[in-house]
């Protein structure tokens, strides 16, 4: 079932994540507004920002999710998404994050973002002291 596209206004949003998609093509913008949309309404307690150039949602300054262009798709970032156990979620690194990929609005299934969502606010590793920990990871939750 498709998700209406919301409206991004300056009230929905960090200043940063509307100039991030003011500069993509409107199928990719299409895709991200609606992202933002679930992201905001299923995590309310996380706060977003552009971090390393893409928009990012953190808890209590941990990385939680974000998403960002690549050549081919809106690849949306799970950090610890490999620890959902949620067959959608492609792997994405050596340590615990995994991804969807989008080409377009369609293509987003909304129960399965709102489940990973969810699962991102319950599973959770230690990613805002990784360097501390020399790349050790530690689960929070």
């Amino acid at each position: 079932m498709p998700i209406p596209q919301p409206a991004i206004t300056p009230e929905t949003g960090d200043a940063s994540i509307l100039a991030y998609h003011s500069a993509l093509a409107p199928e990719d913008d299409a895709i991200c507004a609606i992202l933002k949309q679930m992201i905001q309404k299923t995590l309310p307690e996380a706060k977003g920002k552009v971090w390393h150039g893409h928009p990012v949602w953190f808890i209590d300054d941990n990385p939680i999710v974000g998403y960002s262009k690549l050549k081919k798709y809106v690849r949306l970032l799970f950090w610890s998404g490999q620890t959902f156990d949620e067959p959608a979620l492609i792997p994405e690194g050596s340590f615990k994050a995994a991804e969807l990929r989008y080409t377009k609005p369609e293509d987003i299934d909304a129960g399965v973002l709102e489940r990973c969502l969810l699962k991102s606010r319950d599973i959770q590793w230690d990613y805002k002291n990784i360097v501390k920990r020399k790349g050790v990871l530690e689960r929070l939750k």
